[in-house]
């Protein structure tokens, strides 16, 4: 069907007829051999509430945007390369059915569709798009997806400390690492975590002790690996030592079923 559609006057139309209802906010998406493949309204479960999002799959990119006015005006655009993409079917929830998350290393996030039909048909979609993209690159799929952020609602305190709650003047944050919802004083430190962000974004205290752990076991393995060459050489390396050691720190366990919101309805429509 691709192959088909690539070069035709439809496929064309139908491309122009979505960057012209992003305007002047969005991205040119007519490439060669890109093909619009379908498109649908999803609940994106997002940090306040549950919104609609407009969705376009083209073969090779996955778009989303806002909705300003519907088949007419869009905003907000969003571009996701297939070959980032993994899949994780949920379970229903008493306010959500027929949910997904679109996992890629830089955001992940749930969506739900209106009927259990239209989950099978995106999800369907979007994996032979995968699968077809990464055999044709040779890539291997994201082994390390962005963690999804826990919405606002699903708690009143603290993720980690536990007893802090949060009211209008104390306001919840974002660990980009683990996606808990964390107090200010359980999420004052800050990392570089390149894939995410070229700027250092605020992690939760248990993330950050455990980056840090991280890039301490890279030093060491740095050092170890270059260690032959620098004897080689007759070079000796300095004999002082990062004695910096982390805490161990038990995380408290959040409870992983909490329900969370209520779908709407939406359509989705695939070309064939």
């Amino acid at each position: 069907m691709v192959d088909h559609l690539a070069n035709t006057e439809i496929n064309s139309q139908r491309i122009a007829a979505v960057e012209n209802c992003f305007g002047a906010s969005g991205q040119p998406l007519a490439l060669p051999g890109r093909v619009l493949l379908g498109e649908g309204i999803l609940t994106k479960e997002c940090r306040k509430k549950p919104k609609p999002r407009i969705f376009f799959l083209f073969n090779d990119i996955l778009v989303y945007g806002s909705i300003i006015i519907n088949k007419r005006k869009y905003n907000s655009q969003h571009i996701i390369p297939l070959e980032d993409v993994t899949l994780e079917t949920l379970p229903d929830t008493l306010q959500m059915k027929n949910r997904w998350m679109i996992k890629t290393s830089k955001k992940s996030f749930v969506v739900s569709a209106a009927s259990l039909t239209e989950r099978k048909e995106w999800i369907s979609h979007l994996e032979e798009c995968i699968k077809h993209l990464l055999t044709k690159t040779g890539r291997q799929p994201c082994r390390e997806p962005a963690a999804p952020w826990i919405p606002d609602k699903a708690t009143d305190i603290c993720m980690r400390c536990t007893h802090t709650k949060f009211s209008a003047l104390t306001r919840r944050h974002h660990c980009r690492k683990c996606g808990f919802v964390v107090c200010a004083d359980c999420s004052r430190q800050r990392f570089l975590m390149p894939r995410l962000s070229p700027k250092p974004l605020r992690v939760c205290n248990l993330c950050y002790r455990q980056l840090l752990a991280e890039k301490k076991e890279e030093a060491e393995a740095d050092r170890r690996q270059a260690e032959p060459i620098r004897s080689a050489v007759g070079y000796e390396p300095s004999s002082g030592d990062d004695s910096d050691k982390s805490d161990d720190e038990k995380a408290e366990q959040w409870p992983a079923d909490t329900e969370f919101y209520t779908s709407q309805v939406s359509w989705s429509a695939f070309h064939s």
